[in-house]
């Protein structure tokens, strides 16, 4: 790539990112976002397919899913939700990892190929890579969107990218949508209280304690 498309690229790479910073902080996202949720859980197969595109787009645009997240739990209770966020979320995941590995790996290899440290970490993540994806999606300290597209810049296999995000997202899945779920209303969801729930407590702190050590291990 000549060094006039790559000036062209990183323009457009931050105007993009601009406008995306822009919209999330001018448009209200999580007004629209309650009213998905809402729509959702009365629209059937409809409403999961809406969902599903909403999350790999909200993936790829780097914005936070936890508030979809929470609605799956709202719109269709902690077990419906669950197998419907794991599956989209993985897939979402695995969009982002392929446009970071075919628009950026190029363009970012250029930038860090003499650095002897990315070199040996991207060496190692394609050795063993499946443990280091696990390890990385049940850490609370990574961003989710941001991870998807720096593992697509490492030579990790798409495999094991895949089934060690399926296997490392799922506590952190289920805790979320466990919460969406004791939300009793649209306006809670969207302002983002407390969940209340009728459920024992004992019963929910036990799951919510299992579900959190499983993730920080």
């Amino acid at each position: 790539m000549s060094r006039q498309a790559r000036g062209i690229l990183n323009v457009a790479i931050l105007g993009f990112v601009a406008a995306v910073v822009a919209a999330v902080v001018l448009l209200p996202a999580g007004e629209w976002t309650r009213q998905l949720v809402v729509w959702i859980r009365d629209a059937g197969a409809v409403g999961v397919l809406a969902f599903a595109g909403a999350y790999i787009l909200a993936t790829v645009l780097v914005l936070p899913g936890s508030i979809l997240t929470l609605g799956a739990g709202f719109a269709y209770g902690p077990l419906l939700g669950t197998l419907l966020v794991s599956p989209v979320s993985v897939a979402a995941a695995t969009v982002a990892f392929l446009l970071g590995r075919t628009v950026a790996r190029d363009w970012i290899g250029t930038k860090v190929k003499q650095d002897p440290r990315f070199a040996a970490i991207d060496a190692a993540i394609e050795r063993e890579g499946f443990k280091i994806v696990v390890l990385l999606r049940l850490s609370p300290m990574f961003p989710f969107s941001v991870l998807n597209y720096a593992l697509g810049l490492t030579r990790v296999r798409l495999r094991d990218y895949v089934a060690a995000s399926f296997i490392g997202m799922l506590p952190a899945t289920f805790m979320y949508v466990y919460l969406g779920s004791l939300i009793t209303t649209a306006a809670a969801l969207g302002a983002g209280q407390a969940p209340t729930s009728s459920a024992p407590p004992a019963r929910r702190l036990r799951m919510i304690a299992a579900t959190s050590i499983v993730t920080m291990i």
